[in-house]
């Protein structure tokens, strides 16, 4: 991946948040330093931390925080990742019913290291939530796994609420942005799903040089995959070695593509500057 040595441009009003504050931040941070959990919303630079940890919620990442892969987007560290550890469900799953989520999001680093792509311990895991917290409904954001479908079928195996899977960008930009990823590869990932039985999700970011034409096409390569939840958020560049933004995106724009999206047979939509993947994940299961 090029350094680059561009200066960020300034963010527009609409991308502004507040500070991490309150007693529910303080206790979601608490306990994830308690049980030396990895989430998403730390490692990935998450806009939303402030927001979703205020309210009680986190997306938890699993196989450590360090990924395999060097996306051109990412904020997650990468390199050589440590053994996989055979404890960490329970103690996901154990966060989980101490945090009283009613709803919980996992996701994970990229474990091209691990012959299973690091998905028996996801099946694992999602396995120790419903022997621990039973109530909890889940969403799984996995990786592609490389194409190895065995592994993918240990995620269909574990039957979790919803799966998704991220596109995260355009055809023509992947190889810039995701590298060791592969489009089609993607699209076989939710098409998989689907022929499993399972409610798919895929998310997308924009201002990365995608035009309007491709965006529509990445919708509909999305649903010709059959997949139910799109989610359309702003790339941020979270350092000056990662990729630069090419344009902000107004909420107006937003707005239309979320408008589309509903046209085009999504059964639900969120499309936003500051929309992550699991940004208000819980609607995505309680509102379909």
């Amino acid at each position: 991946m090029e350094t680059t040595t561009s200066t960020r441009v300034p963010k527009p009003k609409w991308l502004r948040v507040k500070l991490p504050t309150g007693e529910n931040f303080k206790k979601v941070r608490a306990l994830v330093d308690e049980h030396k959990l990895h989430t998403i919303c730390e490692s990935g630079s998450c806009p939303n931390m402030g927001e979703c940890w205020g309210e009680g919620t986190a997306t938890f990442m699993i196989l450590g925080n360090i990924c395999t892969r060097s996306c051109g987007f990412c904020a997650v560290a990468t390199g050589r990742p440590e053994e996989a550890d055979p404890f960490e469900p329970a103690r996901v799953a154990r966060s989980i019913q101490l945090m009283k989520v009613k709803h919980a999001v996992i996701t994970s680093v990229d474990r091209d290291d691990l012959q299973d792509g690091g998905s028996k311990i996801w099946f694992e895991t999602v396995a120790a939530v419903r022997r621990i917290s039973p109530g909890t409904t889940m969403e799984t954001l996995i990786p592609d796994f490389a194409g190895k479908w065995e592994n993918l079928q240990l995620i269909i195996d574990a039957a979790p609420e919803i799966v998704s899977h991220n596109l995260e960008t355009v055809r023509r930009l992947t190889k810039e942005v995701r590298i060791q990823a592969k489009y089609d590869r993607s699209l076989e990932v939710l098409l998989r799903l689907k022929q499993g039985g399972m409610r798919t999700k895929s998310g997308v970011m924009l201002g990365l040089g995608e035009s309007e034409q491709e965006v529509i096409e990445t919708m509909d390569d999305l649903r010709s995959v059959g997949v139910d939840i799109l989610t359309l958020g702003q790339y941020l560049q979270p350092t000056l070695k990662h990729l630069p933004v090419k344009e902000f995106i107004t909420p107006e724009k937003f707005a239309e593509y979320k408008e589309l999206g509903l046209a085009k047979g999504f059964r639900y939509v969120e499309s936003g500057p500051l929309v992550r993947s699991s940004y208000h994940a819980e609607k995505h299961i309680f509102e379909l």
